[in-house]
């Protein structure tokens, strides 16, 4: 019989390894990192018309989303930084550390991030992102009629959050 602790170890680390399944190698943590959830996310990715040079071209703005955990809950909202917001108010923010094409034509890109975090909480102590099944997000392509105007393109992922 499996005593309580080694009981825990042995389900986060299957756990861990699950998420962990169908990921790219370039998309693993750089260091070890303690599961906290994956999280389903549906929304936006927000496009604005930008000149650039003698003409105008579609540019990325911003992530709009809501994560939702295993149980239908709202978890975090997501959006410019790339930040996620937490109910509670604790927060992080994210940099790019590594992505790879998503293997599903006309998604976004799936992504690394090594985080900061803010404020106790929920979020508090994150340190890596990983941004996994995107579906839809693609921004427009060519020029854009009108300066300062802005597209809203649908997509779904998964964020899976590590401490």
């Amino acid at each position: 019989m499996l005593t309580r602790p080694l009981l825990t170890f042995a389900l986060a680390l299957f756990s861990a390894s699950a998420v962990a399944q169908g990921i790219p190698a370039e998309l693993a943590l750089p260091q070890g990192g303690t599961l906290l959830g994956k999280y389903a996310a549906k929304g936006v990715q927000i496009y604005v018309c930008r000149v650039k040079g003698a003409a105008s071209e579609w540019d990325f703005k911003a992530p709009e989303a809501e994560l939702i955990d295993a149980q239908g809950r709202p978890f975090a909202k997501h959006y410019a930084g790339p930040t996620w917001e937490a109910a509670d108010g604790s927060k992080i923010v994210g940099k790019v550390l590594a992505n790879e094409p998503a293997p599903t034509a006309g998604a976004i890109p799936w992504l690394l991030l090594s985080t900061e975090s803010s404020g106790s909480g929920l979020l508090a102590g994150v340190r890596f992102v990983q941004r996994v099944n995107t579906a839809g997000g693609v921004g427009p392509t060519g020029a854009c009629p009108t300066v300062g105007i802005e597209q809203r393109v649908d997509y779904t992922a998964d964020y899976i959050l590590f401490r």
